[in-house]
């Protein structure tokens, strides 16, 4: 199990699962159930865990050359390439299992979820901008809650789901710098190999204005956002600083607390001041 959990890189849920809640919080009319809350969350984590093994299984070659990677437990062999096959099956069985349990509309719409997984870790062998298929995969969070508790997507849902989208995008980069000199020799795809690592910050820093805007943006058109929601805003107004603040074009040793760090803060930061003004 443990070998399981860091294939998939659990502890990575806290970066999008609170984001999801709040977008919960923003966007469920009427209480939703207990029943139907248990299975968003096993879709949300079952379709998370077989993007991961996924990403695993499609990128093994590569990680087993990868410096940074080839001790990974999949690259190793402690986790077969039949045992990942196994888990990916298992999650994409759950997941619509999940789905049809929650409504039609989410069941309908389950395999362009997993459309999307299964093309992410292919993108960065077509395309230079692989990190906005992953940003497209997470604008789809906020509309899944959407149609699970709502069957209908309103436009907050969209706002919302351009600025995760964005977001998730942006810290994308900066997690791709890391691989930059090896993705540079093997013919890999990203923004930073397209435009080189000052222009990829650069870019990256113009996602998280987006995602700043999109936020912003709520506060006038979501009733119940207040004071509470403000000072939330500006603090992660304030995180997304400091992350950009770590990684400079001459210095990438600090990318790891931007990305884990900071981007853990700013999803639990959201959640929060969302749900206390909901409650207030």
């Amino acid at each position: 199990m443990k070998k399981y959990l860091e294939l998939t890189k659990f502890e990575h849920t806290i970066f999008a699962l609170p984001f999801a809640l709040a977008s919960l919080v923003i966007l469920y009319q009427y209480m939703p159930s207990l029943w139907k809350l248990l299975w968003v969350l096993v879709a949300f984590v079952s379709a998370r865990t077989a993007g991961m093994a996924l990403n695993r299984l499609i990128d093994l070659p590569i990680d087993k050359i990868n410096p940074r990677t080839k001790e990974w437990v999949h690259a190793r062999g402690e986790v077969s390439e039949k045992d990942i096959k196994r888990l990916v099956f298992l999650s994409s069985g759950i997941f619509f299992l999940s789905c049809l349990l929650i409504n039609l509309y989410a069941f309908l719409l389950a395999p362009v979820v997993l459309l999307l997984l299964w093309l992410y870790p292919y993108s960065k062998r077509f395309t230079y901008y692989p990190h906005l298929v992953l940003g497209c995969v997470y604008f789809l969070v906020p509309l899944a809650i959407d149609i699970s508790f709502n069957e209908h997507v309103s436009l907050n849902a969209v706002i919302l789901g351009f600025g995760m989208g964005f977001w998730v995008a942006g810290f994308d980069i900066l997690y791709s710098l890391q691989d930059y000199e090896f993705d540079l020799k093997h013919g890999i795809k990203s923004v930073p190999v397209k435009f080189g690592i000052e222009k990829a910050l650069l870019l990256s820093r113009f996602f998280h204005i987006l995602t700043f805007v999109c936020l912003l943006f709520l506060l006038f058109r979501v009733e119940f956002l207040g004071f509470l929601y403000l000072v939330g805003f500006l603090a992660i107004a304030v995180f997304l600083y400091y992350e950009h603040s770590l990684v400079k074009p001459y210095d990438l040793s600090k990318i790891n607390k931007a990305f884990f760090t900071v981007n853990g803060y700013i999803s639990v930061a959201f959640f929060f001041v969302v749900l206390l003004d909901r409650i207030f």
